[in-house]
């Protein structure tokens, strides 16, 4: 696996996890009082965008070959 996918993987994380979040937690990520099941909810949300990415450039490079 090379960098740029990893670096491609995070920016689609980033992107595509930061609208997730936005249309699920909408309403608890902007008040005060986040909890610990909150914050694992937005990692994990963050997270699946990022695996997805990583497999699938790696099932593309491994089909390439």
């Amino acid at each position: 696996m090379q960098k740029k996918n990893y670096f491609t993987a995070i920016k689609i994380a980033l992107f595509v996890g930061t609208i997730l979040n936005l249309i699920n937690s909408y309403d608890l990520i902007f008040q005060n009082n986040w909890s610990a099941k909150l914050v694992l909810k937005i990692l994990f949300t963050y997270s699946v965008p990022f695996f997805v990415s990583l497999f699938s450039s790696y099932k593309a490079l491994r089909n390439k070959i």
